[in-house]
């Protein structure tokens, strides 16, 4: 008794290529996630409620990407480096911040008003914050290692970048949401 073995590409399933992304890609993908997030929590209604969920949005993407890179986490310490970064920005990013949940006080329009520039501010300071530990992550450095004084200037640098993909990423949500449901 003889068996016949077919062979037939047509029978073999069909195999999806899984995309394989280093940890630098997987970090600027998570760092663009929580840009978003940022600026959402921007969007809460209750002085002060909004920043503190703005920088727990930060603490959480730090969490996360230390996990891409193997990297222990220290929850102090990464409050610490992020005040310090922040910090380094002046004081207008900060003073806008600031303002920005003050006036969601003002019945109304305060609210409004608050949602015209403080999702860009925390979506830009998010933004390069990410881009920061990317660098810092890439080279090899840990939270413990990580000295916010030397990364002042590229810090400056990513936050203007991160205030034009923040401005960028508000003006596509505004569209989708004017858009037609279908």
């Amino acid at each position: 008794m003889t068996t016949a073995k077919t062979e037939s590409s047509e029978q073999a399933p069909e195999q999806e290529a899984i995309e394989v992304l280093t940890p630098e890609q997987q970090a600027t993908k998570l760092t663009r996630r929580f840009v978003l997030w940022s600026m959402g929590g921007s969007l809460i209604p209750v002085p002060f409620a909004d920043l503190a969920a703005v920088i727990g949005v930060q603490i959480k993407m730090l969490r996360d990407m230390a996990k891409i890179y193997e990297v222990p986490f220290a929850e102090n310490r990464t409050k610490s480096i992020l005040t310090t970064l922040i910090g380094s920005l002046g004081i207008a990013p900060g003073t806008t911040m600031l303002l920005g949940s003050l006036v969601k006080l003002i019945p109304g329009v305060g609210t409004f008003a608050g949602t015209i520039s403080l999702p860009v501010v925390v979506g830009a300071i998010t933004y390069a914050t990410g881009k920061v530990f990317i660098m810092h992550f890439e080279s090899g450095g840990t939270l413990l290692d990580f000295k916010p004084e030397t990364m002042k200037e590229f810090y400056i640098k990513q936050f203007n970048e991160g205030k034009k993909v923040a401005s960028e990423l508000k003006d596509a949500d505004a569209k989708a949401a004017k858009a037609p449901a279908k």
